[in-house]
């Protein structure tokens, strides 16, 4: 195998114009906003921005010939040295362009995939990124032809474990096969601590999310965690788990997940489907949502949408509007009865968040009189640590409990139902 080649170097933000086509299939002018955010958090300095109206984007580049000749001049006026372009490239699109340019061209997925390359720290998380970065290579590698043999740093080019550009498709194909290999056996491991949780009857909260709404904020306010919490896209990647302690007494795992955004390419949503998977196997799903921004309706879709894709239908959620510190409008959004307003930054409303956490998980709960004997203290301590107990009284046959038991126990606490 070939060595692999990693880029830690320090760059000056690049020059950067932005390119994308509105079609009338979503909001091209919010999506552009959203991508130059993205080329912000990549490194990149905006100089230029330009959207064209067309029934359907060229075949050949894009943009039609003469908004391709504009975009030249553009580059040239602001010394730009990159192009992103707001959609998926095919190969020859992006060599087209490139030489109708003179200036190396990205897309909006080779873009994400460069972040999520910056942000991955644990194994897994950079076994991921690269697996979507060779499955993304793969059916490019006829159309770029030479262009494969670029070896420069900078937006785009950059990924853990990144191999030669030169690798062949039978060498990308056979990488992507021992990627997946590793993977597998990584998402077996985590599948057996899911396991392991559940014969235990560790409660589990699941944080879910767009991106940058301020989920890492509000685990490091509940669990001190110590999570890199920035404000900036895809801040943090790898999902972290923490104890929460609830003010009823119960103990919960805290369950960061990776952020969510508008036209997250396929590759990522495939790559990631078992980080997120944490939350199809959480007992509450908390929906955190920025509501300071304009489309925060939009970003609960989102949301519900992969939760929904994920089979977490049956999961309790409870809606997260936070940063209400930076609330300056009204938005159209539609509040449910499980909805809490917070502000994590200024610890603000995390009483009441609290407070409706304990109340969605009793939800599932039965108050019961139950007579344990001493032999079963393991189900005692059990039951202290996920339900709530309300009366303690020590008798010759065992503890005699009177407690809130929590539904994954009920029906092993029916055997010790006192008269």
């Amino acid at each position: 195998m070939e060595a692999v080649e990693l880029y830690h170097t320090e760059e000056a933000l690049q020059r950067t114009v932005l390119v994308g086509v509105d079609t009338g299939a979503y909001d091209a002018e919010e999506s552009m906003r959203e991508l130059e955010e993205l080329a912000k958090t990549a490194g990149a300095q905006t100089v230029g921005t330009v959207l064209q109206n067309l029934p359907v984007p060229n075949k050949a580049t894009y943009i039609g010939p003469g908004k391709l000749k504009e975009v030249r001049e553009l580059c040239g006026q602001t010394e730009a040295e990159l192009a992103i372009f707001d959609d998926e490239l095919s190969g020859a699109q992006i060599r087209n362009i490139e030489q109708a340019l003179d200036i190396r061209v990205i897309d909006r997925t080779m873009l994400i995939l460069d972040i999520f390359a910056q942000r991955a720290l644990s194994r897994e998380g950079k076994l991921q990124v690269e697996l979507a970065q060779q499955k993304y290579m793969l059916p490019r590698l006829t159309g770029l032809g030479t262009e494969l043999s670029r070896q420069g740093g900078g937006i785009g080019t950059r990924g853990p474990g990144e191999t030669k550009l030169e690798t062949d498709r039978r060498h990308i194909r056979r990488r992507i096969d021992s990627l997946q290999e590793e993977l597998n056996s990584l998402a077996q491991r985590r599948e057996r601590v899911r396991q392991r949780r559940k014969k235990n009857d560790v409660t589990t909260i699941a944080i879910v999310g767009y991106t940058n709404v301020g989920k890492s904020t509000l685990l490091n306010l509940l669990t001190d965690a110590g999570v890199l919490a920035k404000n900036q896209l895809f801040a943090t990647l790898d999902p972290t788990a923490r104890e929460l302690r609830l003010p009823d007494g119960q103990t919960a795992v805290l369950i960061d997940t990776v952020g969510l955004i508008r036209r997250l390419p396929h590759q990522l949503v495939e790559a990631f489907r078992s980080t997120l998977e944490e939350a199809a196997n959480a007992d509450l799903i908390l929906n955190v949502c920025d509501i300071s921004s304009p489309d925060s309706a939009e970003q609960l879709e989102v949301t519900k949408s992969l939760l929904q894709d994920l089979g977490c239908g049956e999961t309790p959620v409870l809606t997260v509007f936070n940063k209400t510190d930076l609330y300056q409008f009204q938005s159209m959004l539609t509040i449910s009865e499980k909805s809490v307003f917070i502000s994590a930054k200024e610890n603000r409303g995390i009483d009441e968040l609290l407070k409706m956490i304990c109340e969605v998980l009793r939800a599932g709960t039965r108050r019961m009189r139950l007579r344990i004997p001493y032999r079963d203290g393991a189900f005692l301590d059990r039951l202290r640590r996920t339900g709530k107990i309300f009366s303690e009284q020590y008798e010759a046959e065992g503890t005699l409990v009177e407690a809130n038991v929590d539904k994954k126990m009920l029906r092993e606490a029916e055997n010790y139902l006192a008269e």
